[in-house]
């Protein structure tokens, strides 16, 4: 059964999710996931399966966070469309058959996988390292390819792709906010398709009785995606006040903090 506490945790997860994802244009798998790990230990929730469910519910939540953020950059025309459609094939491919691997493998190697890469996003964030623009925009083929590891990768990490998507476009000279827009938009289909992966992949773990549907925990999902909806107005009005290269500092180490909890659970 679904307990007080538990609303209250998924409550104020998904508050600074919204918060942070305003404050700095990021999205919520970095917090989402270990936070949810930690909860779902604490219920009592069989550890098999602990780091698959909150991959699987932390990409349902960014289906929602996507629209409303592509919808933003949309209307600013900060979304290249041409390379959305070139990427977007891929990047549904990647994704999908990802989940699979990713219900093949168990928590404490998802954890793992989890943490290094959570140490790689944390440094870049630390350092503020941005990649040198040195080539034009790739041919089809190509962003194909590249929308295939894209989704894979975040399908592993339950991440709406902008840590990789932004990064790659930029080294294609793609102005930084076109890049962000875009990345954006991106994020959409790899949310779709890894929360349909998920779900599939899960399925014999539905249990309607404690609201469960394959490897999505419906109440996490609906508590954390609206309250991170409608806080992140919130984190964009204090990006305007905040010194953000300071917040980005102390957040990138909250992640690995958050992320090496996480591993250490199953270790």
């Amino acid at each position: 059964m679904l307990g007080f506490e538990s609303i209250v945790l998924y409550i104020l997860l998904g508050c600074f999710v919204g918060v942070a994802a305003g404050l700095l244009g990021i999205g919520g798998g970095g917090i989402i996931v270990p936070s949810l790990t930690a909860i779902f230990l604490m219920q009592g929730m069989d550890s098999e399966n602990i780091v698959h469910v909150a991959l699987g519910t932390s990409m349902a939540t960014i289906v929602v966070t996507s629209i409303s953020s592509l919808k933003a950059h949309h209307k600013k025309g900060g979304v290249l469309w041409n390379v959305v459609k070139m990427m977007t094939p891929g990047i549904i491919i990647g994704t999908f058959f990802a989940t699979f691997l990713a219900s093949f493998l168990s928590s404490l190697y998802l954890s793992i996988f989890f943490s290094i890469f959570m140490a790689y996003v944390s440094l870049q964030m630390f350092i503020n390292k941005k990649p040198k623009p040195s080539r034009k925009l790739a041919n089809p083929k190509v962003q194909f390819a590249s929308g295939t590891l894209i989704g894979a990768i975040s399908a592993m990490v339950s991440i709406g792709g902008g840590s990789l998507t932004v990064p790659y476009l930029v080294w294609q000279n793609v102005e930084v906010k076109k890049a962000i827009g875009t990345s954006a938009a991106v994020g959409f289909p790899i949310a779709v398709s890894g929360t349909l992966g998920y779900i599939i992949n899960g399925w014999s773990n539905t249990d309607m009785s404690n609201l469960m549907f394959g490897f999505v925990s419906l109440p996490a999902f609906f508590f954390i995606a609206i309250c991170s909806y409608f806080t992140a107005p919130i984190g964009v009005k204090l990006a305007h006040t905040l010194p953000v290269s300071v917040v980005k500092k102390i957040f990138s180490l909250l992640l690995i903090s958050l992320s090496l909890k996480m591993l250490f659970s199953f270790i």
